[in-house]
């Protein structure tokens, strides 16, 4: 099965053309639609280890470095 890839410049100009009201809209929609793009990757990372690394970076340089309570 192939993929036809949108005319991204069409998406630009049927985006250009809404109105106030509904680009509002879209940008309350399209926000939602990445970050739950982003939520889900970030969870597929951690589950996979991927940020293993860095936690334990963050967890030597609280134990290690002078730090203040938040």
């Amino acid at each position: 099965m192939s993929l036809v890839m949108p005319d991204v410049k069409a998406l630009e100009e049927a985006v250009e053309a809404l109105d106030p009201v509904a680009l509002g809209e879209f940008r309350r929609w399209f926000a939602e639609f990445d970050a739950t793009g982003w939520d889900r990757q970030l969870e597929s990372d951690c589950t996979a280890g991927k940020l293993d690394a860095l936690l334990r970076e963050a967890e030597h340089d609280y134990r290690n470095q002078p730090h203040r309570p938040l």
